[in-house]
């Protein structure tokens, strides 16, 4: 059926919306596609709907492919499942918590694995019923802090989520790999550049994750990539520790005098100045940074973290590291709790050798570093007094840390952790994660099954996750331009804008008769039948971003119509008697290609 655009739910927008960051945004909105309810939320229009559902029906079909079932769970759920797991607690305020007329606790859904889980519980007890794979595509909720970016970055989006459910762990790894081929088919059917990264299991646990990122410009999360095929989150990256020296090789510590240097530079300054029978530079400093962890229940506990002078703490490698919990950097009035701790000189030990950072220390703060900091290295340092630094100070003979925390910024031209050559960053959109998670769900709800022997077994479980409704969004801002969208032929609401130019009834008639030829042919045909002006029209078709846009004018008169292709601007006249055939073979050519 052909779709009038005078009858048509839009209205464009010469504007960009006032909190728009990213193009996608903005030519969403101003291409009449979406409206924002609330900050973070936002209702569809026909034009956005009608490309959220084929981005839909392609996630449909590659999971059906798969042999995954499509179920539909509710988005207002029970505390009770979420409280076995200790994700009621650990989502901490990400969480849409909501309370009944009877005082019942609740929740609107971010995730559903304990209600799979349940339910595979409560039909299934056999070996003989596994290997199974369920998926749902459906709204999900997310208290974000700071929801920006439109459909980017939302409290409430539309998510594919599937579980795979197996017997043992050879059994995992098969619904594992099954699920990872089929984001491939679904990405690649979408268009988009993507990479497949090593990823962080956060909240939701388990032994492997791999994340599906969009690559762009925009992006929210930072990866980087190798030479010889390494790619990672870059929180997910790990420092490959060098190898531990003899201590007895190392130094003997000694005391510097540093006034007022309470900063990494400042003491550079003195250590060349002073000590000159080498060059010193941040690399050789250690610094100790303090911040206190908050737990989801509200607890609070001091962490330091000592660290190469030449590297900054990543917020979100911190972040991802910690999670569920949050580290917030020491204020004032946590340093007075702590009088042992001289700011700007701090040190794991003090002249005299005695432990000030470190759970056996006189502080009891809990002291982690990073992976660089092996035993029989040896770090310029706080003395833990004011105005005075120590050399030599090694590891394994003047401290030890109470473990590990590699949180450090990852930098162009670092070495993969693998060895493969050196890495570069890049920005993109998490589009898809993919987890196996293990037995940590099942063990939490009891989810078990008879296996062979007659004896019970828990179940194994994958998870894997796309964003529908980012999707639409990250194939905006991979296709669009200066103009307004520009969407392939398979997700374009519509494959063909028709405009009739001009005033008179001919150039209309002639327009509506090509739009008829079209559907019969089977081409989803949006016709602009609207007494506007022509700027009007090409302004509306540039923004909305219809792939093949025939315009009937005064070319008519000639016995021509105008052909134009969105994606690369290309014009060309076209005799009337042939645009309908010149139309479906473009079309089936894949589309206008930029």
């Amino acid at each position: 059926m052909i779709a009038k655009l005078s009858q048509l739910f839009v209205r464009t927008l010469r504007d960009d919306p006032a909190d728009a960051e990213v193009p996608s945004h903005r030519w969403l909105v101003r291409a009449g596609y979406i409206r924002r309810a609330a900050p973070g939320i936002y209702s569809w229009l026909p034009l956005g709907l009608k490309v959220l559902q084929k981005v839909e029906q392609i996630v449909r079909e590659e999971m059906d492919a798969i042999g995954a079932q499509e179920v539909r769970f509710p988005a207002l759920l029970p505390r009770e499942p979420y409280e076995a797991t200790g994700r009621w607690t650990d989502y901490g305020d990400n969480l849409f918590r909501v309370v009944d007329r009877k005082g019942t606790d609740m929740l609107l859904g971010p995730t559903h694995e304990e209600m799979f889980t349940l339910m595979v519980k409560d039909l299934y007890n056999s070996y003989k019923d596994l290997p199974l794979s369920l998926y749902q595509i459906q709204t999900k909720y997310r208290d974000e802090a700071r929801p920006r970016a439109g459909l980017l970055r939302g409290r409430e989006f539309i998510m594919k989520d599937s579980y795979s459910f197996d017997v043992d762990d050879a059994g995992l790894e098969a619904s594992y790999q099954r699920h990872r081929e089929a984001y491939q088919r679904i990405f690649e059917r979408l268009g988009l550049e993507f990479v497949i990264v090593s990823a962080m299991a956060g909240a939701m646990g388990g032994s492997r994750s791999e994340e599906f990122l969009a690559v762009a410009a925009n992006g929210e999360d930072t990866f980087v990539r190798s030479p010889g095929g390494y790619a990672a989150n870059v929180e997910a990256v790990r420092v490959a520790p060098p190898a531990e020296t003899p201590v007895e090789d190392a130094p003997t510590m000694a005391v510097i005098d540093t006034p007022q240097a309470g900063s990494i530079a400042a003491v550079l300054e003195i250590l060349n100045r002073e000590l000159p029978e080498r060059t010193w530079s941040g690399a050789d400093t250690l610094k100790n940074v303090l911040f206190m962890v908050i737990e989801p229940d509200g607890t609070k506990r001091p962490l330091a973290i000592g660290l190469p002078g030449d590297r900054e703490v990543d917020a979100k490698r911190l972040e991802a590291a910690l999670e569920p919990a949050v580290a917030e950097p020491f204020t004032d009035e946590d340093f007075k709790q702590f009088p042992d701790l001289v700011v700007g000189f701090m040190s794991p030990v003090s002249i005299d050798g005695a432990r000030v950072l470190g759970k056996e220390s006189s502080t009891k703060i809990e002291y982690l570093t990073d992976p660089r900091v092996v035993t029989g290295t040896h770090w310029v340092t706080g003395a833990n007094v004011r105005d005075q630094h120590l050399t030599g100070v090694t590891v394994g003979r003047d401290f030890t840390a109470d473990g590990v925390l590699d949180v450090a910024d990852v930098r162009e031209g670092d070495e993969a952790p693998d060895g493969s050559g050196p890495l570069t960053l890049a920005r993109g959109i998490e589009m898809g994660h993919i987890f196996q998670l293990g037995r940590k769900y099942a063990e939490a709800l009891g989810l078990k099954v008879l296996d062979q022997n007659g004896k019970l077994v828990t179940v194994t479980m994958g998870s894997y996750g796309v964003g529908v409704s980012r999707a639409v969004a990250a194939v905006a801002e991979a296709t669009s331009d200066e103009k307004g969208l520009n969407w392939p032929l398979s997700l374009a609401p519509y494959q063909v804008h028709v405009i009739a130019t001009g005033k008179g009834e001919e150039i209309f008639g002639e327009a509506q008769r090509i739009a008829e030829e079209l559907d019969a042919q089977g081409m989803d045909v949006l016709y602009d039948d609207r007494k506007a002006s022509p700027g009007v029209k090409f302004a509306d078709s540039e923004v909305m971003g219809m792939p093949i846009i025939v315009v009937v004018g005064r070319g008519l008169a000639d016995g021509v119509v105008e052909l134009r292709e969105r994606a690369s601007g290309e014009k060309r006249e076209v005799a009337v008697g042939d645009i309908v055939t010149e139309v479906i073979a473009l079309a089936a050519a894949g589309g206008p290609q930029a």
